[in-house]
Parts: C-alpha cells; sequence; structure tokens
C-alpha cells in the first residue's frame, strides 16, 4: 500500500502523492490539462486558454527561494512584462490545508496585494492536483506553455540556487528567456533546468 510522504527541500516542505500518481510533464507535447478556481472563485481551464502563452508558477509565500523573488521584486516585474505581452500568468498555490504555504481564498488575496503581484489569478489546488500533473517538486517550480498549449520551459526561475535576494540581478532569468523566444516564434533554447526552492 503506498502512502502519502513530505519531501523536505532547504526548509520547504512539500507533500508528495504516491509515485503511481505522480505526473512529469513531458516538455514538447500537450500541457497537462488543468481545471482549478482562483482566490476569487473563478473557474479557470487551460483548454479555455488555447491561442494564450500560459505560465505557471507554483508558489508558497512561507518558502524562503519564493520570498527571494518577491522581496526583489523580480516576480512582480516578470508578472508585468508577461501580463503586457498578453501572457497569461497563474500562480498555483499546491499546498494541503496541514502543510507549509497553505492559504484560504483571503489570504491569498492579501499577499497577492501586499507584496503587489500581478497574476492574472492565484490558483488554489490545496488537494495537490495540477501540481501533481506537472511534477512540481519546489517552489518556485516555472512551467510555460505556448499558444498551441505545448510545454515548452519547465524548472527554475533563474539560474543562481539561492534564497538571497541580492542574487537576482547576477542570474540568467530562465522564464522570462523562454518567453522572449516562445512570443518571438523561436524554439525555447534552455527548455529545462533544474528547479530549486
Amino acid at each position: 500500500m503506498q502512502t502519502r510522504r513530505s519531501l523536505l527541500i532547504a526548509g520547504t516542505t512539500l507533500a508528495l502523492a504516491p509515485a503511481a500518481a505522480r505526473a512529469d510533464a513531458t516538455l514538447d507535447e500537450a500541457a497537462p490539462a488543468f481545471v482549478g478556481t482562483d482566490s476569487n472563485g473563478k473557474r479557470w481551464s487551460l483548454a479555455d486558454l488555447k491561442g494564450k502563452v500560459v505560465v505557471i508558477e507554483v508558489t508558497n509565500h512561507d518558502c524562503p527561494y519564493v520570498r527571494k523573488h518577491y522581496t526583489s521584486n523580480n516576480m512582480q516585474a516578470q508578472q508585468r512584462e508577461a501580463a503586457t505581452k498578453g501572457v497569461v500568468w497563474l500562480s498555483l498555490v499546491a499546498s494541503a490545508p496541514d502543510r507549509e504555504g497553505y492559504v484560504e481564498a483571503a489570504e491569498a488575496n492579501e499577499l497577492t496585494r501586499s507584496r503587489k503581484a500581478e497574476p492574472a489569478a492565484v490558483l488554489l489546488d490545496p488537494q495537490g492536483v495540477i501540481g501533481r500533473a506537472y511534477g512540481a517538486t519546489t517552489t518556485p517550480h516555472m512551467f510555460v506553455i505556448d499558444a498551441s498549449g505545448t510545454l515548452v520551459y519547465k524548472g527554475a526561475i533563474d539560474s543562481v540556487r539561492s534564497s538571497n535576494p541580492d542574487d537576482v540581478s547576477r542570474a540568467k532569468q530562465y522564464v522570462r528567456q523562454a518567453l522572449d523566444e516562445v512570443l518571438a516564434g523561436k524554439k525555447v533554447s534552455e527548455p529545462s533546468t533544474r528547479p530549486y526552492g
């Protein structure tokens, strides 16, 4: 019998489903379909976003690596840039009620407001259905889906594996690079990087 387990990564606990239930979204194939509800009660479906480039940011406000990108304003800047280019940025909270990072809708909205974050929506995934479908293992864990619905990037937001906000300025920004390439009609040059968090 398989049981749920937890993974402790650099102080961040993620609930993991049984191995048989976990997926690992495959690059250059259709991104896993999902339907989710955001912090304002709106339903979101990947199928409804066909024709749009989509970013999924798996997040946990208690994670020091997530805090690095919000404290430095890196995440918010990339959210704003993406929005101006017509990209749909979805922050995904996949923490279970008894796990670090879990938030109810009102708290998710307050975090978004207080951090001046600008995702198109904050999806609440307390059962981890969407997170498991994508094989998310850390926070932040980033995914880029092109306008045809194909997964074209998965991995880290940037190249410097630290929780220090001062490191953002010297890092290669993988998600920004992937979006620039996709929007220019190019193949993503670094489609898979090792996520950290």
